[in-house]
């Protein structure tokens, strides 16, 4: 091992300490502020959004015991009886191994159940039951009030452009 020289050591002792004035802090801007507003990236503002949106929706379906990505798995196998694990990991952005925890706690709760594939014995398919239903339903109410919440400022034209604009980014970058 080496040692380090004299030089060296002298060198880091002669520096001063940065007096108080050079330690001034910095003041992160709040969300809409700097580079946290429509100065911002596109995509960084629309991260930021996410997670607004996300934090706000597992506040408001807490007390249901159903966090943000089981309110996503359960959406999908409503909209799609019959997935795969695999599948419903695409649709919800979600790791494999996420959706696999998600899924054996939907099962074990009752909310899902599994089906053999018909032709596939080893893909197994999820539905929703009656539990699920029921428990999906009381999400969306509160879900539902927060879409409301995030299209006040818009019109029915201004508000299906964003949409139109957003999956359109999905379907364009997909490709990449």
């Amino acid at each position: 091992m080496t040692r380090k020289t004299a030089a060296i050591t002298k060198s880091k002792a002669l520096r001063k300490p940065a007096a108080p004035a050079e330690i001034a802090a910095v003041r992160v801007p709040a969300p809409g502020e700097g580079k946290r507003g429509e100065q911002g990236y596109l995509g960084y503002l629309l991260r930021q959004a996410h997670a607004a949106v996300r934090l706000t929706m597992e506040r408001t379906l807490a007390d249901l015991g159903v966090t943000s990505p089981q309110f996503a798995v359960l959406t999908m196998l409503n909209a799609y009886p019959g997935l795969s694990g695999a599948d419903v990991a695409r649709l919800t952005f979600l790791t494999p191994q996420t959706v696999g925890v998600i899924i054996r706690n939907l099962d074990r709760d009752g909310a899902i159940m599994m089906t053999p594939h018909p032709v596939h014995g080893r893909i197994q398919q999820w539905t929703l039951t009656q539990r699920g239903t029921t428990l999906l339903k009381a999400c969306r109410e509160r879900v539902i009030a927060l879409e409301k919440r995030l299209a006040a400022s818009l019109d029915a034209k201004a508000e299906t452009a964003i949409r139109r604009w957003l999956a359109g980014i999905a379907a364009d970058l997909q490709e990449d």
